[in-house]
């Protein structure tokens, strides 16, 4: 009995474990999930109950299925694989709102009005509109698998009609696609235009592909283009109330966010100059870094000009913006100087919650170092107290978590380093950036972000390249050769002089009082002089008067 006991605790646990692993839904995620099925489920037998046929076992055990597979489908596409972040509840929700909005629209077209035939339901599904809204928002990986949900949504409420299916398919995966680079708002109309000529397209080759005419159901062809272009010109303006709400790191949202004239990067600029400059070369080096491994480029230079808006409370405790004055940690205990150093991570996820800055840019925030050893302080604690930790002169933080938050780690680390690098060229470059990523890597600080090696080492090559584009060397001109010849030539002559002038200063005393003395005789002299001339003079004189 103990031993059946043992292997079915084992086997539950080794199930928990590989649902734990495989998923990264939680609880509140899961609740969402399973309310919007049940309300969809309710629609589907209110929907079954006023059909013609009445409610029947059959239409009931095809909805309880067709909602087990939809959930499963859910439970498939938050694996770690595609989600390595996670999901939060109110993305979940919003989902499941955009769910609903779709099934009910698509079934009370349905059941009523103009919209109940299988071509004229396509022109009432709001599909193409969600799917916006979802990829500009939570991303395009998300978009693609949502558009596979919304797509058996439709098949179920037309009960079972391929046609629809397979245009909401098509559409939702093409609208998926054609915003995954949009930049500017602007850009939507763009966008909203191209979509009415898209489902124009599909709508007549799905009726080609099931053997209908191009002339059946022309009026459906307005109607569908008309529901591709409003759908964009919805999401634009929908679009803002939804990242104010939700503070998601859109790619709109992303770009307002990137502009140097903002409050708080006007604030560093002027409190911290060295860290402003840092923190630009470092969304610089990060961006170049992402393209290169297609992470989110965006969203790494963003987090790079916000990384260290925590050092703008004490900026001159840091090296970059003391400018060759005196290091104030020289007159600190190490331990002081730690806990100064490392809270700036810790108030610039302060700062970030109240600029109500994106999840994925505060996480960033909080991640940038890591908890890698403040080696510095903890060697020089060392030397005077041999029992420290290493933990007491660590960072508090957790290793990156995704791709985009381990580059900014790096960059940041790679660009302080090699300012003090001596000979920037090129395999000096190479070399110091290799030493510095092989550093992070034995540390474990890149264990969590699912970096690849390969990945890896095109993030060493970005930042060669534009290390060494940045630290280049230009030609000397011919004046400033002469003007280096000549503080050469004028060196050691004032030493020369310098020494002389120390040696004269020795000797000094001795010659002055010579001096002195040969200057205080000829001065008696001359005055005995002049007035023996004076005594003759008058002689001369009171001789004359006598004549």
């Amino acid at each position: 009995m103990k031993k059946d006991s043992v292997e079915k605790d084992s086997f539950f646990s080794g199930i928990s474990s590989v649902v734990k692993d495989y998923a990264r839904i939680n609880w509140p995620c899961i609740i969402l999930v399973a309310a919007a099925c049940l309300i969809t489920m309710i629609l589907a037998l209110v929907r079954n109950a006023a059909a013609p046929g009445g409610f029947t076992d059959t239409k009931f055990f095809s909805s309880l299925v067709y909602h087990a597979l939809v959930c499963c489908l859910v439970f498939f596409f938050c694996s770690k694989v595609y989600f390595p972040d996670g999901f939060e509840a109110r993305e979940i929700a919003t989902e499941c709102v955009f769910y609903l909005l779709t099934y009910t629209l698509t079934l009370i077209g349905g059941v009523y009005g103009n919209f109940a035939g299988e071509y004229s339901i396509c022109i009432i599904i709001p599909a193409v509109f969600c799917v916006y809204m979802t990829a500009i928002i939570f991303g395009q990986t998300n978009a693609l698998f949502f558009s596979i949900i919304l797509s058996l949504s439709v098949f179920e409420c037309t009960s079972w009609g391929l046609l629809p299916f397979f245009y909401t398919l098509a559409t939702c995966l093409a609208a998926a696609r054609i915003v995954r680079t949009i930049k500017t708002r602007s850009a939507m109309v763009l966008v909203s235009v191209i979509q009415a000529l898209v489902n124009v397209f599909f709508y007549e080759i799905i009726k080609f592909v099931f053997k209908h005419s191009f002339s059946s159901a022309l009026y459906v062809i307005p109607g569908v283009a008309f529901n591709g272009f409003i759908s964009g010109i919805l999401c634009l303006g929908m679009l803002t109330p939804l990242e104010i709400i939700l503070n998601t790191a859109s790619p709109f949202r992303l770009l307002e966010l990137s502009d140097m004239n903002s409050a708080v990067l006007k604030r560093l600029f002027s409190t911290a100059p060295g860290t402003y400059t840092h923190s630009v070369a470092v969304a610089q080096l990060a961006e170049n870094a992402c393209r290169e491994i297609n992470a989110n480029a965006l969203l790494a230079r963003v987090a790079s000009y916000y990384h260290d808006i925590g050092k703008m409370d004490n900026p001159e405790y840091f090296t970059e913006n003391q400018g060759g004055e005196e290091n104030l940690h020289d007159n600190l205990n190490p331990s002081l100087s730690v806990s100064i150093i490392r809270s700036h991570v810790r108030k610039g996820v302060e700062k970030a919650r109240e600029l109500r800055l994106p999840r994925q840019v505060i996480n960033i925030i909080s991640e940038h170092h890591g908890n890698q050893v403040i080696s510095f302080f903890y060697n020089e604690a060392k030397q005077k107290d041999p029992s420290v930790t290493p933990e007491d002169y660590s960072y508090m933080g957790k290793p990156p978590s995704t791709k985009e938050s381990a580059v900014v780690l790096l960059a940041d680390t790679v660009e302080a380093a090699c300012r003090s690098l001596q000979n920037k060229s090129v395999p000096s470059i190479e070399k110091f950036v290799d030493t510095l990523v092989k550093g992070k890597l034995e540390g474990g600080q890149l264990n969590n972000s699912s970096l690849t090696f390969k990945e890896i080492d095109l993030i060493k090559k970005s930042f060669v390249q534009f290390l060494a584009g940045y630290y280049h060397s230009r030609i000397k001109y011919p004046d400033q050769k002469e003007e280096k010849e000549k503080t050469e030539v004028s060196v050691p002559e004032k030493k020369m002089e310098s020494a002389e002038h120390v040696e004269a200063k020795k000797k000094a005393p001795s010659k002055t009082k010579t001096g002195t003395s040969k200057a205080k005789s000829a001065s008696g002299t001359k005055t005995k002089s002049s007035a023996s001339g004076k005594k003759s003079a008058s002689k001369k004189k009171t001789a004359s008067k006598g004549e």
